[in-house]
């Protein structure tokens, strides 16, 4: 049964607005006042509570200043083991001129920290003692003043300002606050930001799973971003999609005293769309003011930013890629906010795009990039641009903002990128674009554990992308599978025709089967490349330029079938695991892809042929240490165990330079 719900309960359209006027209003609107009474509980810095200076204080923020409550030293203190001694008893000593210094008299043994004795104004070191008895030492040069003597307050003087507010605890400042006698600190109190998670299809994580199940992780994302920044995230229990429940949780989050378990800040997770169940807008409204809902960002664009109670309010897009930017821009800066701390912007760097980016004019659109050094030159490659693509988040070195006013980025466009991780990092990276292959992956693996701090990054463009990727400079290597229709050989012709063929090299990672990837008891009968032209048969292809479609367009041309009689022919997946996916999910019949990616979702394999995977590189990048790196783990006894067991791989040249120019 179909429940209608008034429009009174939800929204039916979004105002999108710009970006730089979702801030504009949205913190204005933390700044006003209503009726004399400031409505902004959130909008200034949050007061201040006292906490012990100890490990747990490490990234709080003073609240106050700290003063020192006692010098250090606090005494005048012997910075060396050796003798103290009075200077001027020491000026006639030389190198002709020993001088000897009684005991108890002239001089004292101290140690390191110990107090001057009274009356001494300086230190002898014990390795500048030609000789000790237990009467007297002996010396050879005079000591000067204060000589290897911490004097009281060297370091800190009582009354001196140790810390002053508004400054981030570090570890060198607990020492110092101890150090002046301060064992508790005042700091700002860290911004309580609620989620509340919503969706009927939502279950915790760790649940059975039945179709239409979700895994709720979006509250532990958001969270772990609160966590970061600095505030306190306080984790709902998960809210159907009922306009009464949400309400309710809302307004308890916002009513109640933070101190007794509300919130400063309320995020309403999912439902900031347009659709029969988003009621998040609705809510807002009914229980205090919606001031955005819409902002023309990609992605991120139902984005709901309001006032309850005099707290604000965030609606984000239950997508992770959405709701991380939605956070992004206007929870982080929040935060910083009530911790009177400006946000930190992160390093740029300028790049070289990679491949063309497509962008709607009039959005700002962030895209997640890949970043490496190649040839002494960052390039950039976008990842998978899908809102709900988690792994574009753990994946992505750096983000490209592309601006309203622009079509998108060209091709071998000069680009700035914001970068999440530093350049030292980015030039450990052995930048691979071109063919997909699990063996990658595992390669992958196996170079950061063998190799800590390197790291491998792909990007999945197909064989004919990578060559094209190589070309230009823009990679360290290239997976390719492409083979020569009237030779039969593999990736060789395809670099001679397309490359300077004397600059590049060819080392052969695995042979795999390619087939033909089917449900389990493959009930459509596939047999051979003739069934994909048959009415009943759903296909589902790899994208233009990869090797395995160039397999598949030879095979249909020996057949005199035309790709137009292949329902499916135009369903693009950009990897094998995509390709073995849809047709798990029941949204293709068949697809032509790898042994491994059929045996990694159980499903059953037809094999066609048996195909040469190799690793295309420069002769350049093939003597240097990085290349050496990857090739010691792929020609190591443990990548190859890890690589059969996938199924489908013949590991006979396995490491092995091929050819070369």
């Amino acid at each position: 049964m179909i429940v209608e719900v008034s429009d009174a309960k939800r929204d039916v359209y979004l105002n999108e607005v710009l970006l730089e006027e979702a801030v504009r209003k949205f913190f204005a609107a933390l700044e006003e006042e209503a009726d004399g009474v400031a409505r902004a509980v959130g909008g200034a810095a949050l007061p201040g509570e006292t906490i012990a200076v100890d490990v747990a204080a490490l990234g709080r923020v003073t609240a106050r200043p700290v003063f020192a409550g006692i010098s250090s030293p606090h005494y005048h203190a012997c910075a060396m083991d050796g003798a103290a001694v009075k200077s001027a008893a020491t000026f006639a000593a030389g190198e002709r001129r020993p001088v000897t210094l009684d005991l108890g008299e002239d001089a004292v043994m101290v140690d390191t920290g110990d107090p001057l004795p009274f009356g001494f104004d300086a230190v002898i070191m014990v390795e500048d003692l030609v000789e000790t008895t237990d009467k007297a030492v002996t010396i050879i040069a005079p000591a000067k003043p204060w000589q290897h003597v911490r004097t009281v307050g060297e370091d800190i003087v009582a009354t001196e300002l140790v810390l002053p507010e508004n400054h981030v605890i570090r570890a060198a400042d607990i020492g110092a606050m101890l150090a002046s006698g301060a064992t508790e600190v005042q700091v700002r109190r860290r911004p309580r930001v609620v989620i509340i998670p919503t969706g009927d299809e939502l279950v915790a994580p760790g649940s059975e799973l039945k179709s239409g199940d979700i895994v709720e992780f979006n509250s532990r994302l958001i969270g772990g971003l609160v966590s970061e920044w600095g505030g306190e995230p306080v984790f709902h229990e998960i809210v159907r999609d009922d306009f009464d429940a949400i309400t309710q949780a809302v307004r308890q989050a916002a009513a109640e005293d933070p101190a007794e378990g509300g919130g400063d800040i309320v995020i309403v997770n999912a439902g900031s769309s347009a659709g029969r169940e988003d009621y998040t807008s609705a809510v807002l409204g009914r229980l205090g003011e919606v001031l955005v809902h819409g902002v023309a960002i990609k992605p991120g664009k139902p984005t709901i930013l309001g006032m309850v109670d005099g707290r604000p309010a965030i609606g984000v897009p239950g997508y992770p890629v959405s709701a991380a930017l939605a956070c992004e821009l206007f929870l982080k800066p929040l935060i910083a906010r009530m911790l009177a701390r400006p946000v930190e912007p992160r390093p740029r760097a300028n790049a070289i795009a990679t491949r063309r980016i497509v962008s709607t004019p009039g959005v700002r659109e962030f895209v997640r990039v890949k970043v490496g050094d190649v040839g002494g030159k960052l390039v950039v490659t976008p990842l998978p641009r899908g809102a709900g693509a988690i792994m574009s988040l753990v994946k992505a070195d750096g983000i490209v903002e592309v601006p309203p006013s622009a079509q998108g980025i060209d091709e071998g466009a000069a680009v700035q990128v914001e970068l999440l991780r530093s350049l030292d990092q980015i030039k450990r990276t052995i930048v691979a674009i071109g063919s997909h292959d699990l063996a990658l992956d595992i390669l992958s693996t196996f170079l950061a554990r063998a190799c800590p701090g390197m790291s491998l990054s792909s990007a999945h463009v197909g064989s004919m992308g990578g060559l094209m990727a190589m070309r230009r400079g823009e990679a360290h290597i290239a997976g390719t599978h492409l083979i020569d229709e009237e030779t039969g050989e593999y990736n060789v012709p395809y670099v001679k025709r397309l490359l300077e063929a004397k600059d590049y090299a060819l080392v052969n990672l695995v042979h795999r089967e390619q087939g033909f990837i089917v449900p389990t008891g493959n009930p459509k009968g596939i047999g051979g490349f003739g069934d994909l032209a048959r009415a009943d048969v759903a296909f589902v292809n790899r994208q233009r330029g990869a090797g395995t479609r160039v397999l598949l367009d030879m095979e249909l041309g020996k057949l005199g079938i035309n790709p137009d009689a292949v329902r499916g022919y135009s369903h693009e997946e950009y990897t094998h695991m995509g390709v073995a996916a849809s047709v798990a999910n029941g949204a293709a019949d068949v697809g032509l892809g790898i042994h491994s990616a059929a045996h990694a979702l159980r499903l059953d394999f037809i094999p066609m042929s048996t195909e040469r995977y190799d690793l295309l590189t420069t002769k350049e990048f093939l003597k240097s240490d990085k290349m050496a790196a990857l090739l010691t783990v792929v020609r190591s006894d443990e990548f190859r165990r890890a690589v059969l067991e996938l199924g489908g791989y013949d590991l006979s040249d396995t490491g092995k330079v091929v050819w070369q120019g």
